[in-house]
């Protein structure tokens, strides 16, 4: 495969707002540690994203000791939420499974509501080893996962990105173009290895740390929207339905479920092992 080796690491503290860059970062078997352990409800406790509301790309959540958040978003003062103490769960429907979830203080809720323009709730995930087992269709008896879509873990391919916005380019929509890497939302960005390898590997590690590749990960209306001004448009689905289309879904990056922990750091070499 090459010097692949890992290029760029990123968390979400908040599901859906804006990531947070790293140099090194905890893998814990449901994903980066800080990782997507928090996310927001609706008045029906559906979890709500930037599929319903682009507007979340411009919210930042930073960690903050403890496990805590300090958030902040244009136009807006920033606040910190404390983990909420354990106590009464609410019950979270993510993607039509139910989860139990604690809720944020009332000041947390209003501060996200007013960023959404809709009425939120902001809601803690705070036992990642037990609430929400992974999509038993490509899972071990046992795995878990925070509030990421579906997986612990999301990779991307630099390469893969190049050979994309090459298509995107010769395509109809191709002002579009070229797209950053954030369009996708990654855990964890290769580097060197060559474009679309990452379709034929099923297990990896990344440094000492090894992970099984579950599935390739199917994109959605998120891609389009741009991260910086939430404007939406045709790309990358137009050129992924016409070039990665794969059964029913438009494919780009690959789904990780960790098979041991530790710590992966950028420039750590990416290794196939299947």
């Amino acid at each position: 495969m090459g010097n692949a080796e890992l290029w760029s690491l990123h968390i979400h503290p908040v599901k859906a707002f804006r990531p947070v860059g790293l140099r090194e970062a905890v893998v814990e078997p449901w994903g980066l540690a800080g990782d997507r352990r928090w996310a927001l409800i609706d008045d029906g406790g559906k979890v709500v994203t930037q599929r319903q509301l682009p507007q979340l790309a411009l919210a930042a959540a930073e960690p903050a000791p403890g496990g805590g958040l300090r958030l902040s978003a244009p136009g807006r003062a920033p606040i910190t939420v404390s983990v909420p103490r354990p106590g009464a769960t609410v019950t979270v429907d993510i993607f039509g499974v139910e989860v139990e979830a604690v809720p944020a203080d009332e000041a947390a809720h209003a501060w996200c509501s007013g960023h959404a323009g809709a009425g939120v709730r902001l809601v803690h995930m705070d036992d990642p080893a037990t609430r929400r087992p992974v999509d038993p269709d490509y899972a071990l008896p046992g795995e878990t996962v925070s509030f990421a879509d579906d997986y612990p873990l999301l990779l991307t391919s630099r390469s893969s990105l190049d050979s994309l916005n090459s298509l995107i380019a010769e395509g109809d929509h191709a002002e579009e173009g070229p797209l950053p890497m954030n369009r996708f939302r990654p855990s964890v960005v290769v580097a060197g290895a060559p474009a679309w390898a990452e379709d034929d590997w099923r297990r990896i590690a990344i440094g000492e740390v090894a992970f099984r590749v579950a599935k390739p990960c199917g994109r959605c209306v998120v891609t389009t929207t741009d991260q910086a001004t939430t404007v939406r448009g045709k790309e990358p689905l137009r050129t992924l339905g016409r070039h990665r289309r794969f059964g029913g879904e438009l494919v780009f990056g690959q789904n990780l479920v960790p098979e041991s922990t530790g710590t992966i750091r950028l420039g750590d070499p990416v290794t196939v092992l299947e």
